[in-house]
């Protein structure tokens, strides 16, 4: 990771995917049926992990692409219950028995929910899992949406991990985006965490933002060193304000430049690494002794929507608005809209508006991928053998090709029996795996700058 060449980042800083799913949601289309889908749940035989979206926010973060819905009524969240509780139990019959190996709540802002309904929702999770004993629940925090009492009453629900939305420490930089947080409040938070016992805990932070400087950067990387978290993600922030109506009061003068913004995530991953943590990829760093560490070191490591992930948290069942699953390769996501998503309910009727089911090639591509993206290497023997490919070379006669650029660089290592992207090439695992999608041509510029 120490090795750095603006040249070589300039160059390879395509547009490209973050590759949480293979093909990726843009290639989803509206030909899926419901049966189907359940059908995909009910014979899956492996662990399940669910995945549910709380889109309500009580404030608007200006740099913020997700789905979510602004609101101060906080009845609007028992409605969201009320059609929860109905998808869960559409979805029932095929879940019995179903070993869940994780529960995550993303938003939006999940902390949104008072006690009473975070009680709730759990009671409907239990419900439908058979009250079995959940290894992992996770739940994204917004400090501003939180307080002790609530840490206390997601400890006693069963919540192990946390994952504190924290962005950056600056004043000047929180004003521009909206999002004022103290670090005292982030510092009191984590602490009384600690002190329940939740096993994991987990800071965003963004790159990129409005008026960051390597300064003041630098100030927000040490306040996060007191606090000491058990996992860091690195995101890299997209101006996509054609998009997201919200981005438009930022001003793109406020942004640092390509040069400035590379020198954040240098920055940022010097110090990181210099401080122990791992280098999982792309954005995500652990602590060595973190299960994420700890599968990438096993090579069980794998991704889904929610980024990196252990193997047993592979295949998703998403509920909520706008959610999307992944199982053995099939693909289904709800309706983004509230009213879309509560009309489908009313109905008794699953909620879902598009998806997508792999073909034999897309499994092979994205198993390809994911293995890059995840271990950095892959082996051609092992590779070749699991998916009954007679010689690598021949098969993927254009895509070495592509590669052979990154090659003459030395950012990729190719021989008879392995793949390997190199120490100098690992910011750019996003691109280098690009070379092996068979649609990123008809996307690319629907996604964001890989750095």
């Amino acid at each position: 990771m120490q090795q750095w060449d603006w040249n070589w980042l300039k160059k390879y800083n395509i547009h490209g995917p973050r590759y949480t799913s293979y093909p990726t949601a843009l290639s989803f289309h509206e030909q899926v049926d419901t049966i189907t889908c359940q059908k995909v749940v009910a014979d899956y035989k492996q662990p399940i992990s669910l995945y549910i979206h709380l889109p309500f926010c009580a404030s608007l973060c200006y740099y913020c692409g997700c789905n979510k819905i602004i609101t101060r009524h906080q009845y609007k969240a028992d409605e969201y219950l009320d059609a929860l509780g109905t998808e869960l139990e559409l979805y029932r019959n095929v879940l019995v028995n179903k070993h869940i190996a994780s529960v995550h709540l993303g938003g939006g802002t999940p902390t949104f929910l008072n006690t009473a309904q975070l009680r709730r929702l759990m009671a409907l999770l239990k419900d439908v899992s058979s009250n079995q004993n959940i290894k992992e629940l996770s739940i994204e925090v917004d400090p501003r949406q939180c307080d002790n009492e609530k840490l206390s009453v997601l400890r006693a629900l069963g919540f192990n991990r946390l994952s504190f939305g924290i962005q950056d420490f600056d004043n000047d930089v929180q004003v521009a985006i909206h999002r004022t947080q103290s670090f005292e409040l982030v510092a009191e938070q984590v602490s009384h965490a600690r002190s329940l016992g939740f096993e994991s805990i987990s800071f965003d932070l963004i790159y990129g933002l409005p008026l960051q400087t390597e300064t003041r950067f630098a100030h927000t990387l040490a306040l996060v060193e007191r606090l000491n978290p058990d996992r860091v993600s690195l995101f890299n922030y997209a101006h996509l304000p054609e998009r997201f109506a919200a981005q438009r009061k930022i001003k793109t003068s406020w942004l640092p430049k390509a040069e400035q913004k590379l020198a954040l995530f240098k920055q940022a991953i010097e110090h990181l690494t210099g401080l122990d943590y791992q280098f999982i990829g792309m954005d995500h760093f652990a602590k060595p002794t973190d299960s994420l560490a700890i599968a990438q070191r096993e090579g069980t490591l794998t991704r889904n929507f929610q980024g990196y992930v252990t193997q047993d948290q592979s295949a998703v069942l998403g509920l909520g608005v706008s959610s999307i699953s992944h199982i053995d390769g099939h693909f289904w996501q709800n309706e983004k809209g509230l009213k879309d998503y509560y009309d489908a309910l009313v109905k008794q009727q699953l909620p879902i508006v598009k998806g997508y089911h792999s073909t034999f090639e897309d499994k092979i591509r994205g198993d390809l991928i994911k293995k890059l993206l995840c271990e950095f290497k892959v082996n051609l023997h092992a590779f070749t053998t699991q998916w009954s490919i007679d010689n690598f070379a021949c098969y993927f006669d254009e895509e070495i090709k592509r590669l052979q650029p990154f090659i003459d660089d030395g950012l990729v290592k190719l021989t008879a029996d392995q793949l390997m992207i190199t120490s100098a090439g690992k910011l750019l695992v996003r691109t280098i795996a690009s070379s092996f999608d068979e649609y990123l041509n008809t996307h690319q510029m629907r996604y964001s700058r890989v750095i």
